[in-house]
Order: structure tokens, then sequence, then C-alpha cells
């Protein structure tokens, strides 16, 4: 079996296992806790290799969620992050598709820090080179500021790495 095909396996088996966390009110009547969210990720991408010079550029994303508890939530999260200029007039780009586990740090407060880590799979196609795809990691971290009760504003960190074989681009 492929990769890719495992990958998909393993994004169903992680949205199977979220269900929507439920909870217990005082007087014994169950009460939905959480639920699914969406997310949309807008930010900036520095690109570090060895095989040239360092770029930057615009990253994008957008995922589907939900909370396991009040402190873990877990995601299904695509990102792509480009165009890098990489030397020899070529361009690069970074897509990844993880999903991700985090914790919330508890502060009964509208500021909610985080910890986080994910797996996945990652493409990188290279103009007038030779595109690489592998395992993606993800490790991040920040804290998310509660706007309404529905709305949360999240300013963080995501190291992103995709494990190819071969020689750089």
């Amino acid at each position: 079996m492929g990769m890719f095909k495992r990958l998909v396996l393993a994004a169903a088996a992680l949205s199977a296992l979220s269900a929507t966390a439920m909870a217990t009110d005082a007087d014994g009547s169950p009460e939905s806790v959480m639920g699914l969210y969406l997310r949309g990720d807008i930010g900036w991408s520095q690109l570090a290799w060895s095989g040239g010079a360092d770029d930057g550029g615009w990253a994008l994303g957008a995922g589907i969620g939900t909370h396991l508890t009040e402190q873990l939530r877990t995601d299904l999260r695509f990102d792509y992050g480009g165009s890098y200029a990489i030397g020899g007039g070529r361009d690069m780009s970074v897509t990844t598709l993880t999903g991700n586990l985090y914790f919330d740090i508890p502060t009964s407060t509208m500021f909610t820090p985080y910890v986080g880590a994910g797996l996945g799979y990652g493409w990188v196609p290279v103009d007038g080179g030779s595109d690489r795809d592998g395992l993606a990691l993800a490790l991040m971290a920040g804290a998310g500021f509660d706007m309404t009760d529905n709305l949360t504003l999240d300013v963080g960190y995501r190291f992103r790495d995709v494990m190819t074989s071969g020689p750089d681009a």
C-alpha cells in the first residue's frame, strides 16, 4: 500500500476517533462541551534548506478539527507555503497535509496557550528540478485569544519539515 493511501486511511481513523466530547452537568444531564471547528491560517513562512539560499513567502492553510476534552484537540490541516526562490532561476513550494494534536493550557481567561505536534505527508514541487515528497512533521506553540464564543484569534509558531530521500532539488 502506498504512502498516500496510508495517509488517507490514517486521516479517516483520526476523524472517526474525533467524536464530540461529552460532559455531565452537576444534575447528571449530559451536555456537549466541545464540537467541530474550522480554521483558516495566513502567515509568513521562512524556508531554510541545505540546497542553497534561504527565502521567505506567504503561507496559507485550512483545516477542520474537534475538541476531544477541554485540554486536548485535534485537527486535519492542509498548508501551502511558497513560492520560494531557490537559486538558478528556480522556485519551490511546500504543501503538507497533517493530522495534529494540541494540548491547550487552561487559564480560565480569554487567553489559552497551547503546544502541539502533527504528522502527515508533504509535497515539494520544484520548477526545473526533481519534485520531492515524503513524511511531514509539524511542531506548534502559540496562544488563542477568544474574540467571541465562536471565534478565536490564534497567534503561533509552526515548524514544518518534509523528509524526502535523495539529493536536494
